[in-house]
């Protein structure tokens, strides 16, 4: 498929969202994938709701390892709707969407599996790996998504990219509900990988900005037919849904850069820290298959 393919099996398409249409068309959309300043991104809560409420679309707050901002948000009573929802960083690389149809339930997953894994850099990877993620989600009511499995850059933040690395087995794949299709801060390659491993594994899709500026928010939108965060979840897992977004330009994505590394200053030494640890076990094994070859 050529890398400009602009749409996938009818559901994924790559433009940018016209919402008067979408809502012309019975259909609520969703941007699926935003962090405030309750993880690494400088946007408040309330401005992130403004903006979603004056474009007219729901929103899921998925801040790093975090669900104050999320719980911010629902208190707020805005008129959109808004998804529970947390990003987690795997110990071992992936990141991972999770998305439930009640805040109790939220909470409750973060306060009993996430809060005390969490290291001294608090949006990097916490002390649980993939799969002991992906079990512990298990026990809940939510909907479990990989997040840009092609991404970001060199690191292995995505399922995909670590099992074609064969750093984890492929079966991990099927452990998930649904992929991230178009992640706003991906290339259009690695959006249009991941909407293939979507369809190979039959797995739902979801779609989201990955805003870290409140410029970003509903670049990339989730729609179904749905009047509650249940019914809209529920059609994700039974494929009733589209994808449409587009990802950043290269001096957007520059932008985001910039806003993130602020965040991590106050953390530069343990945030180096985990990242050799993450990365640890791959020099060794690069550098084992050197020595065999000689």
């Amino acid at each position: 498929m050529a890398p400009r393919e602009r749409t996938i099996s009818g559901r994924v398409r790559f433009t940018r969202p016209v919402i008067e249409e979408l809502a012309r068309q019975g259909l609520c959309a969703i941007d699926m994938h935003c962090h405030t300043c309750h993880s690494d991104a400088p946007v408040r809560v309330r401005d992130a709701l403004s903006r979603a409420s004056a474009l007219g679309i729901g929103l899921s707050i998925t801040d790093h390892n975090e669900v104050s901002g999320c719980r911010q948000a629902l208190a707020s009573s805005p008129g959109s709707i808004v998804i529970p929802g947390i990003e987690i960083s795997a110990l071992d690389g992936p990141h991972i969407l999770v998305y439930f149809s009640a805040l109790p339930d939220l909470i409750d997953f973060y306060r009993s599996h996430i809060e005390r894994k969490k290291q001294a850099s608090p949006y990097l990877a916490i002390r649980l790996t993939t799969s002991e993620i992906l079990d512990r989600v298990s026990g809940y009511h939510c909907l479990c998504t990989a997040a840009h499995p092609f991404g970001y850059l060199l690191f292995n933040k995505g399922v995909g990219r670590c099992v074609e690395r064969n750093y984890l087995p492929p079966e991990i794949i099927k452990q998930f509900d649904a992929v991230e299709a178009i992640c706003g801060g991906m290339s259009r390659s690695g959006n249009i990988q991941a909407a293939h491993l979507a369809a190979r594994f039959n797995l739902g899709i979801v779609g989201g900005s990955d805003a870290h500026l409140l410029r970003d928010i509903g670049t990339v939108v989730t729609c179904a037919q749905a009047g509650s965060v249940d019914e809209f979840l529920e059609n994700i897992i039974k494929h009733q849904n589209t994808v449409i977004g587009s990802e950043k330009s290269l001096p957007g994505k520059g932008l985001t850069g910039m806003a993130m590394i602020m965040r991590y200053l106050p953390y530069t030494l343990p945030s180096l820290s985990i990242h050799f640890e993450q990365n640890l076990p791959r020099l060794q094994r690069f550098f084992g298959r050197g020595r065999r070859r000689r």
